[in-house]
Formats: structure tokens, C-alpha cells, sequence
């Protein structure tokens, strides 16, 4: 069992996949990530934004969690690869879990394919078309 990583998405991926999504083709590491309007992807990184304190007159949780004023860095990561996406929650019981595969071309989303689908996978080129 692996971590997962999430995505949040401006970007219009289609219906069912307008929140938060999860995928464990990233770094697997409960990384958060961003796709823009235009489709790039960006790592947000939280890292050194909090200290820890001790918490001992506390039943528990012994450890405080306190802001210290530092920034997150959000960063444009550059991918050539393709990713399958899922909802982070999917409250309908009897239909099927839907996924996306997300094809990215130096961190910019060139094509989504439903995998719902597999005789005929509905797939959609964004920008760039392949001369492939």
C-alpha cells in the first residue's frame, strides 16, 4: 500500500472531477499539487511554515502545531508522463469509480482520456497535437 499524492484542479477535467482528486503516479508522498486554468501543473509545498511546541498540560495531542510566518513555495513541475486521477470522494455506491488519465507534455496537460471506456476511450487533445 503507497501513499497518495493531491490535486487540486482549476482546469475544467470534465464532470465528477471538479474537486479535489488523488493519484499515486506523482511522488507518492501525500504531496500536494495544482493544475492551473491553462492546464500547468504546480507543487505547492507547505514545508517549514509550522514549529512544534510542546503541549504538556494537554491530554493529548502532546504536540502544538504554531504558524511561525514563513511562506509555502509553490513550484512549476516539469512532467513528461501520464497520470491517472480519482476523486478524493465518491459518494455514488452502485456507479463505477471513474477515473482520468491525464497526459502531460512539459508540466502542461496535452490530453485527457476517460478509462471508463476502454473499446473506446474518450480521449481530448489540448494545445499541441503529436505529429507522431
Amino acid at each position: 500500500m503507497s501513499l497518495f499524492d493531491t490535486i487540486k484542479s482549476s482546469y475544467d477535467l470534465g464532470p465528477g472531477f471538479h474537486q479535489e482528486l488523488q493519484t499515486k503516479d506523482l511522488a507518492n508522498c501525500c504531496c500536494h499539487y495544482w493544475i492551473s486554468p491553462v492546464g500547468q501543473l504546480f507543487e505547492i509545498d507547505y514545508g517549514g511554515t509550522q514549529d512544534w511546541s510542546a503541549n504538556p498540560k494537554s491530554k493529548g495531542p502532546f504536540i502544538k502545531f504554531t504558524p511561525n510566518g514563513n511562506r509555502g513555495k509553490v513550484r512549476v513541475v516539469n512532467l513528461f508522463n501520464t497520470i491517472t486521477v480519482y476523486p478524493a470522494k465518491w459518494d455514488c455506491k452502485y456507479a463505477p469509480f471513474p477515473r482520468l488519465q491525464i497526459h502531460f507534455d512539459s508540466g502542461i496537460i496535452r490530453s485527457v482520456c476517460n478509462c471508463e471506456d476502454t473499446i473506446n476511450p474518450r480521449c481530448s487533445t489540448h494545445g499541441r497535437k503529436s505529429t507522431a
